[in-house]
C-alpha cells in the first residue's frame, strides 16, 4: 500500500514523447524510484493544451513503522520545498 505524501506538477511547452524521452533519459529509464525503507517516486507526462503535464508524487510504501514516516518528515525540514525545487529543475531540463 503507498501513501501520498507530496505532489508537484507544472507544464513543459513541449511534446509528450518530447518530454517522456527526455525525463526517462535523465532519470536513467525509469519513471519512478525507491529508496530508503519509506521512499517511492513516481512521475507521469500527459497532454496538455500548452504540451505536456509533468507530475512528479512522492509516496509512503514502508511495510514497517509506517506510521512514523509523516512524523520523520516533519524533521526533514524543507523536504517540501526540496522536492518543490529539484522538481523545477528537472523540468526546466526537459524542454
Amino acid at each position: 500500500m503507498k501513501k501520498l505524501i507530496t505532489e508537484v506538477s507544472g507544464v513543459v511547452e513541449a511534446p509528450v514523447a518530447h518530454v517522456e524521452r527526455e525525463l526517462r533519459k535523465a532519470l536513467g529509464g525509469e519513471l519512478h524510484h525507491q529508496g530508503g525503507w519509506w521512499y517511492r517516486g513516481e512521475w507521469s507526462v500527459e497532454p496538455h493544451p500548452r504540451g505536456s503535464l509533468v507530475v512528479h508524487r512522492v509516496y509512503n510504501v514502508a511495510e514497517w513503522l509506517r506510521w512514523a514516516v509523516p512524523l520523520a518528515n516533519r524533521f526533514f525540514i524543507g523536504f517540501d520545498e526540496a522536492t518543490r525545487e529539484g522538481f523545477r529543475q528537472m523540468t526546466a531540463k526537459l524542454s
